[in-house]
């Protein structure tokens, strides 16, 4: 029987170096026995999308501080479509003004993260979202 675990890229796109939030939430997510890939600084939308098709993810966790947030996210879910992958989620976190968030989630992200939550609320909402095929 193949593995049914989920699988999550943790992607830092754009120019933002900071990520060691971006660690925290990948070693959590690990922790709590998901597999993670962690795709590094300087991804592009196509590097992030590349990547994720290739490593067969369930789910793509995006950590953008830049202020790119509505060009990164719209461009990631247009990728995925285009790929056809649309079946891969996307979620994120950030320094993202709640007028965005409601955008962003109209548009198909399924929870940005704002800064102060908690890695048990980003691991349980993984949990409760993406359910492994079997």
């Amino acid at each position: 029987m193949a593995d049914s675990r989920v699988r999550i890229l943790v992607a830092k796109p754009g120019l933002d170096g900071h990520d060691r939030g971006a660690k925290i939430v990948a070693r959590a997510l690990r922790d709590a026995g998901f597999d993670v890939i962690y795709t590094g600084l300087h991804q592009t939308p196509e590097m992030i999308v590349e990547s994720a098709v290739q490593e067969d993810v369930d789910i793509v966790g995006l950590s953008i501080l830049s202020g790119a947030h509505m060009t990164i996210f719209p461009e990631v879910l247009r990728l995925l479509k285009e790929k056809r992958a649309k079946q891969i989620k996307v979620f994120g976190g950030g320094i993202i003004p709640p007028d965005d968030v409601r955008k962003l989630k109209k548009l198909g992200v399924l929870e940005i993260f704002l800064p102060g939550a908690s890695t048990e609320t980003i691991v349980r909402f993984v949990k409760e979202k993406v359910r492994k095929k079997l």
